[in-house]
């Protein structure tokens, strides 16, 4: 019987367990990378569960406990026994994150459960090609600030490693105080994620470009692979001193990634809508829905 007891908290620790069990199950969802995770950890409250070939994992946010769909093959027997404990155990939306893929499985075994869109947690994935090229009328408009940009000041391109990952620490930290982030929850915890991202690039095996001006630097982006098609894009943060540095940074990483990806996933937009028509602005190729199962219909199991 699986029980809450059997979850333990995700540490960085536990990277090699959730990169064999990728390796065979990527994840979906940008939200159950491990970077994700283990970063987020303290806003969180990451736990898991090894069950067989599967991995469940739990959230814990605002004492509000909320479970994901089991990753990994498809198991009947462990299904019920998480739907069990997600009944008993979960908040007003026990199961969440839940794929189109994972939805149609629970829908067709599960007919009694009703799922609600979370339009907030849609992760963006664009073509690589498409935001490293910027080609066509639809991009018209960006092109235009991103030669203001290249214009009016002179940059260079570094990858984040050993000899700045300093300079980047410090670059973040500034970057809080530009956006004052201890003044809002949610901004507080992300310069947590953050730094501790940075702080254990190296053990994470995360890559990133940094933008320079005047030896400065000035903007940067964290990425890594995703699945064997799709790369993530963790963090892109730039000095707001330099107008049209995002999209300049955001070429650049494209440039790089179009290399050995054909996706590129942008994570989603918190329902915050600057942010929600910046990510629309790119012409996603397509989104990542997710949905969370009604607290109501659980019941009925």
């Amino acid at each position: 019987m699986l029980s809450i007891n059997d979850f333990k908290p995700v540490t960085l620790e536990d990277k090699p367990l959730f990169d064999k069990h990728y390796a065979k199950y990527p994840p979906v969802h940008s939200d159950n990378m491990f970077t994700t995770m283990v970063s987020w950890k303290d806003y969180s409250n990451y736990h898991y569960a090894q069950v067989g070939d599967s991995l469940i994992i739990m959230t814990k946010v605002k004492n509000k406990i909320q479970f994901r769909p089991p990753s990994g093959k498809h198991n009947l027997d462990i299904i019920n026994e998480f739907l069990k404990l997600a009944k008993k155990e979960g908040s007003d939306q026990p199961v969440g994150l839940i794929d189109t893929k994972t939805k149609d499985l629970l829908s067709k075994n599960y007919p009694e459960l009703q799922f609600v869109p979370d339009r907030d947690y849609f992760d963006y994935v664009y073509l690589a090609s498409d935001l490293s090229e910027l080609s066509g009328t639809d991009f018209s408009k960006i092109r235009n600030r991103l030669n203001k940009f290249k214009k009016n000041y002179l940059y260079t391109l570094e990858k984040i490693s050993k000899e700045n990952i300093h300079e980047i620490g410090e670059f973040l930290k500034r970057w809080c105080l530009w956006k004052d982030c201890d003044s809002d929850p949610i901004l507080e915890n992300e310069k947590k994620a953050i730094l501790y991202s940075i702080a254990n690039y190296f053990e994470l095996k995360l890559s990133g470009i940094a933008i320079r001006i005047n030896g400065s630097v000035e903007a940067i982006a964290v990425f890594e692979k995703m699945n064997f098609d799709t790369a993530v894009v963790h963090y892109e943060k730039g000095s707001p001193d330099y107008d049209g540095i995002y999209k300049a940074i955001n070429q650049e990483t494209a440039k790089i990634l179009e290399k050995d990806f054909t996706f590129i996933n942008r994570q989603s937009d918190m329902n915050l809508p600057g942010l929600r028509k910046a990510k629309m602005s790119y012409r996603p190729h397509h989104l990542i829905e997710v949905t969370h199962i009604d607290k109501n219909s659980i019941s009925l199991l």
